[in-house]
C-alpha cells in the first residue's frame, strides 16, 4: 500500500539552536532598516505568517511577499554555517529517514513552515536532504495556512509520482499546529515531544500518536503502518 509521510523540520528532525529566529531577525532588519525589538513568533507558524506578524507587532506596513521571500532566502544562506556549527540532528532522525527512503511504497517528504530554500539549508547542513523527496513537499511560501500545505504536497506528489491524492498521509511534527494541520487536511499526525510542547500538550491537541523522540526506528515504522492502515 502506498503511503505519504510528511516531516516537519525544526525541532522534529533538527535542532536549530536559535539560528532560525536569527534568520527572521536578519530578514526583518534588511526589510525594515532597523533591528527587531521583539522575537519572531514561530511555534509551527509558516514563514508568511511569522514575517507578517513581526511587522504588525512593530507597527510597520507589511512588505510585498516577493521582497520578504528574497530577504528570508538571503538570511538563510548566510545562516547555514552557523546552523552547521551550533545545531544538530535530533536523535534517531537520520535512521528514521533512511528507513523510509528505502521503502518503495512510501513517499517521504517535507511539510514545513519554512520557505523551501531555507528548509533545504537546514536539512542540507546535516546531510538529511538526500533522504527526502524535497521537490514534492509543502513549504512556507505556499500558504499562510499550514493545513493547505498538506494538499499542496499531495498535488505535487500526484503530479510527480502518480500517487493518488487520497493516499493515506501522516504528518510527523512537534507542535499542536502540526496536529491541527494534519486533521484539517484529513491526515493523521504522529507528534514527537522533541520541541517545547510536552507529550501531554500534544495528546490534548489530538495527536493520533505521541512519541518522546525518534530513536525507536522500528517502533516508528510500526506506528506508521498502524496509523496508515
Amino acid at each position: 500500500m502506498q503511503r505519504i509521510v510528511l516531516w516537519d523540520v525544526d525541532h522534529t528532525l533538527v535542532e536549530n539552536a536559535g539560528v532560525s529566529k536569527e534568520i527572521y531577525a536578519s530578514a526583518f532588519k534588511a526589510l525594515a532598516g532597523r533591528k527587531a525589538e521583539l522575537p519572531a513568533p514561530t511555534e509551527g507558524r509558516t514563514d508568511r505568517a511569522i514575517m507578517r506578524e513581526m511587522f504588525v507587532q512593530h507597527g510597520l506596513p507589511v512588505p510585498a511577499w516577493d521582497r520578504v521571500h528574497r530577504a528570508l532566502e538571503e538570511a538563510g544562506r548566510d545562516g547555514e554555517e552557523d546552523l552547521r556549527q551550533r545545531g544538530h540532528v535530533l536523535p534517531g532522525a537520520q535512521e528514521a529517514l533512511k528507513a523510509l527512503a528505502a521503502d518503495s511504497e512510501v513517499c517521504s517528504s517535507v511539510l514545513t513552515g519554512n520557505i523551501s530554500a531555507n528548509a533545504r539549508v537546514k536539512l542540507r547542513a546535516f546531510g538529511l536532504d538526500s533522504m527526502l523527496d524535497m521537490a514534492v513537499g509543502g513549504y512556507g511560501e505556499d500558504s499562510d495556512d499550514r493545513a493547505r500545505l498538506v494538499d499542496t504536497a499531495r498535488v505535487r506528489i500526484h503530479a510527480a509520482r502518480g500517487i493518488p491524492l487520497v493516499t493515506p498521509t501522516v504528518l510527523i511534527g512537534d507542535t499542536p499546529r502540526d496536529v491541527r494541520a494534519a486533521h484539517d487536511a484529513e491526515a493523521q499526525c504522529i507528534a514527537v515531544a522533541s520541541g517545547i510542547h510536552s507529550a501531554t500538550e500534544l495528546r490534548a491537541a489530538g495527536a493520533d500518536i505521541v512519541i518522546p523522540h525518534l530513536t525507536d526506528t522500528e517502533g516508528l515504522l510500526t506506528h506508521l503502518r498502524e496509523t496508515l492502515s
